[in-house]
């Protein structure tokens, strides 16, 4: 029989939790504390029966009969539910890439990655499962993958502008030649513009507030005219562009801006090579309205940028606050609460980012957990019917979560793609592409990222109390979520904090 996973910590420690698994099953049956539920059942019939009264007909009889029936259950629970049949190894753990294939994305297989180092820790160690539990487990994942295939695929955008944000110039030699390209080509270009005042549509505003504007370097008299005042190693000295400067030892150059921020061996070029080429795939793949070039330049931009600026405004969705003409007192608040809420995305957005990256590896060892713990529940629940249904309904709600956190991070990405994306030629409400969109943008949008980053957990939660409407307690799960993700969050943001704390 073959179990399927599709998280790579759950696919070890499917196999580790099955091992312990057995070797508990192997103690309870060797020490005999296995059959204490079957005397357990015998006392405590023939004590309800003692306290039923005297009215109750045949006491024996009637005790016999209880007895039977419970221990006949019982039984069925031992055989089904306790002893260990069906093997399951890594031959038949498999794991599950329909999702991926489905939305056409490369999901390598887990020996492809660096966990193929922790699996020949367990010296191909092999365990069994129960019957019942190689069907709950079967089923469990048939209709979470049902469910989650059930979800358009889409592109992770929330993710994307993280690992945008996450970008850094790591070379403090690079860092310090975006520093002189503003000083000495940048700087200048701008305040030439403004003695000039040439008339600008709203594509070139935008355009001409970044080091790359595409409206300096293809217009004349601007990076075609200014250069580097010291030389730079990657051009050579050229006797007719750098007439009557000083020739260094070197044979460097001072290359003209244009040649400086676009040759091949360019501030752009090195500044694109601080990206993760993935990152730029994905993104040039959901932004199909814009050219490669110009997906480059908005991850360029987002990262030698010392500020985000974003000329989006403007209410794209009704709120609860202020009125339709807001008053002096109304403009003040909405003030107030732009910037409280910006300063506390700082150290917020950071601190969900790794509860969302926390929350699967949280799941998984739940699930190691529960199956763990599975002899030792039924044994004191005396291999009781309730115990067994409560648990496996219990096991497919730990399943099942992985949906709505699949749920949750898809709603995250199709808001930011409504308001940001551009197909097909309709103008969607926001229209400036920006990677890093949400971190900096109007009250609203701020809003809707803090919603959406509490939604990871609210939604497990709606989902374990909507069972608990049934008559099943779980909301342990949702509490052990919270719990276990709470710690990567709270540090992230106390270090988020700290940082900016000295810079500021």
């Amino acid at each position: 029989m073959t179990l399927y996973t599709t998280d790579y910590l759950e696919f070890y420690l499917t196999l580790v939790s099955w091992v312990i698994h057995n070797g508990i099953w192997a103690v309870l049956v060797a020490s005999g504390v296995f059959a204490i539920p079957f005397l357990t059942i015998v006392i405590q019939e023939w004590l309800r029966a003692r306290g039923e009264g005297a009215d109750e007909g045949n006491k024996g009889v009637l005790s016999a009969l209880r007895i039977e029936s419970r221990i006949f259950v019982a039984i069925v629970v031992v055989m089904f539910a306790g002893i260990p049949f069906i093997d399951v190894s890594f031959s038949t753990l498999q794991f599950d890439r329909s999702r991926s294939v489905q939305c056409q994305v490369s999901v390598p297989l887990p020996a492809e990655t660096g966990w193929s180092q922790s699996f020949s820790t367990l010296n191909n160690q092999s365990a069994k499962l129960p019957v019942w539990w190689a069907f709950i487990h079967t089923l469990s994942r048939a209709l979470t993958g049902a469910a989650v295939a059930a979800i358009p695929c889409g592109t992770d955008l929330r993710q994307i502008r993280m690992e945008v944000d996450a970008t850094r110039i790591d070379d403090p030699m690079l860092a310090q030649e975006v520093a002189d390209f503003t000083q000495d080509c940048y700087g200048p270009a701008r305040a030439r513009l403004f003695m000039h005042r040439p008339d600008l549509n709203d594509v070139q505003m935008y355009d001409v507030t970044w080091i790359g504007s595409r409206f300096f370097l293809d217009t004349a008299g601007y990076y075609d005219t200014y250069r580097s005042r010291t030389p730079r190693d990657g051009w050579p000295y050229d006797s007719t562009r750098d007439a009557g400067l000083a020739e260094v030892p070197s044979g460097a150059g001072y290359p003209t801006c244009a040649q400086w921020w676009a040759d091949s061996s360019g501030l752009r070029a090195q500044l694109l090579a601080q990206v993760d080429p993935s990152l730029l795939t994905r993104l040039s793949s959901w932004a199909g309205f814009l050219s490669q070039d110009e997906v480059n330049d908005s991850v360029i931009r987002a990262i030698s940028s010392p500020r985000q600026q974003k000329l989006n405004q403007g209410a794209v969705y009704t709120d609860y606050g202020g009125q339709i003409e807001m008053t002096v007192p109304n403009v003040a608040t909405r003030a107030a609460s732009d910037v409280g809420l910006a300063v506390g995305s700082i150290a917020f957005f950071p601190a969900m980012d790794a509860m969302r990256q926390a929350l699967p590896m949280v799941l998984s060892l739940l699930k190691m957990a529960l199956v763990i713990c599975i002899p030792i529940v039924l044994l004191v629940g005396t291999y009781d019917l309730k115990s067994l249904v409560t648990t496996s309904v219990v096991q497919f709600a730990l399943f099942f979560v992985e949906f709505w956190l699949q749920l949750a991070r898809w709603i995250d990405s199709t808001i930011l793609d409504a308001l940001y994306g551009w197909g097909w030629g309709w103008n969607r409400p926001h229209t400036n592409f920006d990677p890093l969109m949400g971190l900096n943008n109007a009250f609203g949008d701020l809003i809707v990222s803090f919603v959406m980053a509490t939604m990871f957990i609210v939604l497990p939660t709606f989902w374990v109390a909507a069972l608990g409407w049934a008559g099943v307690s779980a909301g342990v799960i949702a509490q052990n979520l919270a719990v276990g993700s709470k710690d990567a969050k709270d540090n992230t943001g106390a270090g988020v904090n700290k940082v900016t704390s000295k810079v500021l």
